[in-house]
């Protein structure tokens, strides 16, 4: 489904390429709790299909809330689904300690702020929160498996390059509008999988200690 979408979302087809966004997260959640059956963790469940879910709104917002403003309820939607990642990367899916190289999302965070403060006028705030959960999200996945923190990274990738089209279009070339959607699937994608490794991995470990 991620291929189908990314690929009409670079040919700029849009009659493919806006239903299939939403067939992306329900798609993932379904292999999620297909692939999570029987491992346990069921917080940690909750948390990844709580985040895909509120993904999902975030999505759709402007066509599930058509008389609502579409950006301040993204970037809500997309706030809750990273607190859910950010808690089930701290609470039930780590497998190390913060990685030091991590402090520099507050790096990335500040120069955000700098060039889309200006030009985000009274949502500079809501930019600015938004901002700091998702770069949250990020540090926290270098606690995480590999693929997780892959993940994290791609997530972030993708919400930098949407409000650098949203805010300061005129410094993105037309291909970014495909990039977006390309790092996005990519990173909730590796997100998934990378935290129904670590749940695996964990349930054999247990179940060898009980034979």
């Amino acid at each position: 489904m991620s291929i189908v979408h990314v690929a009409a979302r670079f040919a700029a087809h849009d009659a493919l390429a806006d239903p299939t966004k939403l067939l992306l997260m329900p798609a993932l959640m379904l292999a999620v709790f297909w692939g999570w059956h029987r491992l346990g963790a069921p917080h940690a469940r909750g948390l990844l299909l709580a985040g895909l879910l509120f993904s999902w709104l975030g999505d759709g917002a402007g066509t599930f809330f058509p008389l609502a403003p579409t950006l301040p309820l993204m970037l809500l939607f997309f706030g809750v689904a990273h607190l859910c990642y950010m808690r089930a990367f701290w609470q039930h899916l780590a497998v190390k300690k913060l990685s030091c190289w991590a402090f520099s999302f507050a790096a990335w965070w500040l120069v955000l702020v700098i060039v889309i403060g200006p030009r985000a006028g009274g949502l500079i705030i809501a930019v600015a929160m938004y901002g700091v959960v998702l770069g949250g999200t990020a540090a926290l996945s270098t606690r995480c498996h590999p693929l997780v923190m892959c993940g994290g990274l791609f997530f972030l990738a993708s919400d930098t390059i949407l409000s650098f089209r949203i805010f300061a279009l005129e410094l993105m070339p037309d291909w970014t509008s495909g990039m977006v959607m390309l790092t996005y699937t990519v990173g909730q994608g590796l997100i998934a999988a990378g935290a129904l490794l670590t749940v695996r991995r964990r349930a054999a470990l247990a179940q060898g200690l009980r034979t």
